[in-house]
């Protein structure tokens, strides 16, 4: 017989155990036996949970809301403390501000906080953590602009990678540019000089840093650059070494951040660039960090930074 019979519940036959009343082939018989108690516990144990769940954490969705459930997170907001329902978010910012690592992390800046750059430099343990955090803190603030080393970008970001500060590479002058920004300008001359005065003072320009170009052309440049036509002089010094408080570069050293001289394939065409450069002009601002990072955040960022080109 291959079809089940429905029969009244009963026992099986020559057993106690009590059946479904399903019966195949007319000895095949379907126990009714309970589920296993620790299964039954089980059930009811998550039933129970979910119940406690729905009632403590954000859990159904209502409309364009969701219930918010009973539990809370405390965590503060530029000083006051806010209590909102539980969230990851919430929780996130508490343990941020009062978890064991981040008690230690806000001790640990401290420390730095009020050590020279020398003691930091020389303490393996103070100068791990300004690498790890200061490396965090970089890629958050910092790199964007002037990329994961700190090489920069030709004609848009410096270069952090060398020794060659324009406002000055000690740790004092770096906290000062992280805290306040900076800006780097210089006038745009295309139209206060035509284009043999532009190609002339960047033949001059070019050879300050050494390279070698027409005698006459240099030095029509020079005077250009000495006098009042082109007034180079005033931020750039007589000799080309450049003025740090106001961000001037030396041009004496051969090193190009705003403009790509090392990579032209003549001198021509480093002519034609540096005359595009000073015809263009430079004009960028690099916004201050003093509201977003706390002081001791910023000597952290600082003292990192400092050592990709070894600080002055």
């Amino acid at each position: 017989m291959s079809a089940s019979d429905k029969k009244t519940p009963g026992k099986a036959p020559g057993t106690e155990v009590e059946t479904t009343g399903h019966v195949w082939d007319d000895d095949l018989c379907e126990y009714n036996n309970p589920l296993p108690r620790w299964w039954l516990w089980g059930f009811y144990a998550t039933v129970i949970f979910a119940i406690v769940y729905w009632l403590l954490y954000p859990a159904w969705p209502i409309a364009s809301t969701f219930t918010k459930g009973f539990a809370t997170v405390t965590f503060e907001v530029e000083g006051e403390p806010r209590t909102t329902h539980w969230n990851t978010r919430a929780v996130l910012a508490r343990e941020m501000q009062s978890g064991e690592m981040a008690l230690r992390q806000q001790e640990m800046l401290r420390v730095v906080a009020d050590s020279s750059i020398d003691e930091v430099l020389s303490d393996t343990t103070k100068l791990a953590f300004v690498n790890s955090y200061g490396r965090g803190m970089f890629g958050d603030n910092c790199a964007a602009c002037h990329q994961t080393g700190g090489a920069g970008i030709i004609e848009l970001y410096p270069n952090l990678a060398d020794d060659n500060w324009h406002w000055g590479g000690d740790l004092a002058s770096i906290e000062h540019s992280i805290r306040h920004g900076r800006m780097g300008y210089m006038p745009d001359f295309g139209e206060t000089l035509d284009a043999g005065q532009l190609r002339a003072v960047s033949a001059y320009v070019l050879n300050i840093a050494g390279h070698e170009g027409d005698a006459d052309l240099i030095a029509r440049g020079q005077s250009i650059y000495l006098g009042p036509e082109g007034g180079c002089v005033a931020c750039h010094r007589p000799d080309g070494a450049g003025l740090r408080a106001l961000g001037a570069p030396d041009l004496r050293n051969n090193i190009w951040q705003n403009v790509d001289v090392l990579g032209a394939a003549s001198h021509e065409e480093r002519l034609t660039r540096v005359s595009e450069m000073v015809a263009r002009g430079v004009n960028r601002q690099m916004p201050a960090f003093g509201d977003r990072l706390s002081e001791a955040e910023i000597r952290v960022l600082a003292t990192y930074v400092h050592q990709f080109g070894g600080g002055q």
